[in-house]
């Protein structure tokens, strides 16, 4: 049953959750499984799989001193929701925006935000460069968030332009952690970020290495960035 595994999973990364959030983290699962036989949402699909490798593997990213009461997220190219919805369940003061290029992918995620009764949650249908470009998305939040988009160099030019200055980037990687953030030491300073961190995270039953990337933004993004579409994955900084 998901909700055990989820439950178990949780408590041996270290992390409590509530009833209520069993049952939101139940749900997601659910309709993930039911929305990924019509389109392709996941290549995980068993119960503990799904509860380690994208339930709590998002929740790696949370940090009590910035996911406070309020603080505004945007999930950027959150596919079928990782990282922003599970931290939302987790931490549901949180205001959360999930964006998405594909369309069919944000009328699943608009599902779930309605089944689970979430609120203070936005789903927006846009690819990165041009939602960076929109004065309603751009340098507006506290923390951007994303897991499996791109490379770190790539990374920051779709995701730093949406963070105010001062505000972090947080970044879900795998093995290659260390020499995607050497390699971004350039874009990461071009798009006004300073101050770089890595934390290193171990999953339950996994020995995978993984790392959440922690990019303070200290100075606003050149105007000229992010490039136009397909731009900066073909040619990146």
């Amino acid at each position: 049953m998901f909700q055990d595994e989820m439950k178990k999973a949780a408590e041996a990364y270290g992390l409590h959750l509530r009833e209520v959030q069993l049952q939101q983290f139940t749900r997601y699962y659910e309709l993930l499984i039911a929305w990924n036989e019509k389109m392709n949402l996941t290549a995980i699909t068993e119960a503990h799989e799904v509860a380690v490798k994208h339930m709590v593997d998002s929740l790696t990213a949370y940090d009590k001193t910035l996911f406070h009461k309020g603080v505004s997220v945007i999930d950027v190219g959150t596919g079928a929701g990782f990282p922003g919805l599970p931290l939302k369940i987790f931490c549901p003061e949180i205001r959360l925006t999930l964006m998405d290029s594909l369309n069919k992918r944000v009328k699943f995620l608009q599902t779930v935000v309605d089944e689970l009764g979430l609120t203070g949650v936005e789903c927006v249908h846009a690819r990165a460069e041009e939602g960076a470009r929109n004065q309603k998305y751009r340098e507006q939040f506290d923390i951007a968030v994303s897991r499996a988009v791109a490379r770190l160099p790539i990374l920051c030019e779709y995701c730093l332009p949406f963070v105010k200055k001062g505000g972090h980037f947080l970044a879900l990687k795998g093995r290659a952690y260390a020499e995607e953030a050497e390699e971004a030491k350039k874009a990461i300073k071009v798009m006004g970020g300073s101050h770089t961190e890595v934390r290193e995270v171990h999953l339950p039953d996994l020995e995978d290495k993984r790392a959440i990337i922690i990019v303070t933004k200290t100075m606003l993004t050149p105007k000229a960035y992010p490039r136009k579409a397909g731009t900066p994955a073909k040619n990146p900084l």
